[in-house]
């Protein structure tokens, strides 16, 4: 069989370590840059999240009492899983998500890392022992937290889903993923599969594409006590609100407005480079994305030329079937919206010198000099392939500028002069920075994370994260004797 032959998994959802139809009907899995219907996909509904929670709960226990090396051996087999296959998933990230074949083709390679360092996870130190002043042994256990949630989003959907998902797992606990509908295959579908084919036993994965109803059943469930979350600022809000409620834990991993800024000192060329790559990478649907560019006043005229020069060169098309640098956005409601923030930023006075305009979902490489604090699209998080570029003065403007908004996911910075890029990013707040580097990179054994309105922190990726994020502290005493109370 075909590894994702849609004849094992057409109008299903994956409950209980089998493929069943969900209670929500069935959805089209649509190309987004030709439009045509590649599949059906099964989307689940509330009752089925109870169902779903349930098994996971049940079979948590016995998955976690597996001896580490079993847990291991899954995570190492899923690794190999993803690199067998590659082809065929990656075929499914170009036709379902619109990336280029590089781009699919990274996503996958992340996926193997993920679980590759996840398998080394369950043979870690799981507790610490505690000085007592009563004759016992104290200790502080880790243990697994027990059902994790995890809602994955549209535009990197294997990466954002395996991050939690192969971590969680390895750590000893059961885990629904919810991803969105819209790359259910990619993002869901895969995921499930490589775990099945891995040996992951009945229940302890379960993969249900739902709307809201089953995103907020899944945070709100007694049953689910961590939710792993990426996705816009405003839904992830809400999850923080519902979590909050219920008293369980939420990792959030939000938007951003990532600056690179370039300094005075910087190799021109190699800057215009890394801006390029930044911010239209992936059509700029990354939440890491470059949506800001700080450049300073002496290089700024030639930086915004020749990076409208390099952006009017990018061929947009279909990358299935042509060599692209562009690939199509996720659907007409992204475009419209990517539309509008270029429309009224140059209303308010941003100059468009590349780019700006669409043919359906193809949006080309956009650049719009003379951008400033009050600029739409240098202010929102735009998530389409669109650089504002806006000038500075000195090092504390740039610092000024930066800092300004609401977001603090990544940062770039471009000098000869590295400590006085260090020093810079000490003064802004940003969970990650890159110094001659532009702001998207992606590493397994890295923590992940901003801070703001770009999320929790630093939640996910590396050990040190993954365990915090997925495991409970317990402290355990153990005495030779009862001892004896005065009453």
């Amino acid at each position: 069989m075909v590894f994702l032959d849609a004849s094992h998994w057409q109008d299903k959802i994956f409950l209980g370590g089998s493929w069943v139809p969900g209670s929500g009907g069935t959805r089209d899995v649509v190309e987004p840059a030709t439009g045509s219907r590649l599949a059906g996909i099964g989307i689940a509904g509330p009752d089925d999240l109870d169902r779903a929670a349930e098994t996971a709960a049940a079979a948590q226990t016995a998955w976690a009492a597996r001896p580490h090396p079993e847990r291991a051996a899954v995570l190492r087999r899923a690794g190999e899983l993803w690199a067998r296959h590659a082809e065929e998933i990656s075929w499914w990230n170009v036709r379902e998500v619109g990336a280029v074949p590089g781009m699919a083709g990274f996503a996958v390679h992340v996926a193997e890392q993920e679980c590759y360092e996840a398998a080394g996870l369950p043979s870690r130190p799981y507790g610490e022992l505690l000085p007592s002043e009563q004759p016992r042994l104290s200790m502080a256990r880790r243990v697994p937290a027990g059902v994790v949630g995890v809602i994955s989003p549209f535009n990197v959907p294997i990466i954002l889903g395996i991050r939690s998902v192969a971590p969680a797992l390895a750590l000893g606990n059961a885990v629904i993923l919810k991803p969105d509908p819209r790359t259910a295959v990619t993002g869901g579908v895969t995921i499930a599969r490589v775990f099945e084919e891995a040996g992951l036993p009945p229940g302890v994965l379960q993969v249900l594409p739902g709307g809201v109803d089953v995103g907020e059943a899944l945070v709100t469930h007694p049953l689910v006590r961590v939710i792993s979350f990426t996705g816009s600022t405003a839904v992830g809000r809400r999850i923080g609100q519902l979590a909050g409620q219920h008293l369980k834990r939420a990792h959030l991993e939000l938007g951003g407005n990532s600056a690179l800024i370039v300094l005075d000192d910087a190799d021109l060329d190699r800057a215009v480079n890394l801006a390029t790559w930044g911010s239209f990478f992936h059509q700029g649907q990354i939440c890491m994305t470059t949506g800001r560019h700080l450049v300073h006043d002496r290089i700024y005229d030639e930086f915004v030329e020749r990076l409208a020069a390099k952006a009017a060169a990018l061929p947009v098309g279909d990358p299935a079937r042509q060599q692209v640098a562009l690939g199509p956005v996720i659907d007409k409601g992204q475009r419209d919206k990517i539309h509008a923030l270029v429309v009224s930023s140059a209303d308010q006075g941003a100059r468009l010198v590349a780019g700006g305009k669409y043919d359906d979902l193809f949006y080309s490489a956009t650049v719009m000099a003379d951008s400033s604090a009050e600029t739409p699209a240098f202010t929102q998080e735009i998530f389409g392939p669109v650089a504002p570029v806006a000038r500075f003065s000195g090092v504390d403007d740039a610092a000024r500028l930066a800092g300004a908004g609401q977001y603090g996911l990544s940062l770039g910075i471009v000098t000869r002069d590295v400590m006085k890029g260090l020093a810079l990013a000490d003064r802004l707040p940003t969970g990650i920075v890159h110094i001659n580097d532009q702001t998207v990179n992606d590493e397994a054994n890295a923590p992940f994370g901003g801070v703001g309105a770009s999320g929790t922190g630093s939640r996910l990726g590396g050990a040190a994260a993954n365990i915090d994020a997925f495991t409970e502290t317990r402290w355990v005493t153990v005495r030779a004797e009862t001892p004896t109370y005065p009453f």
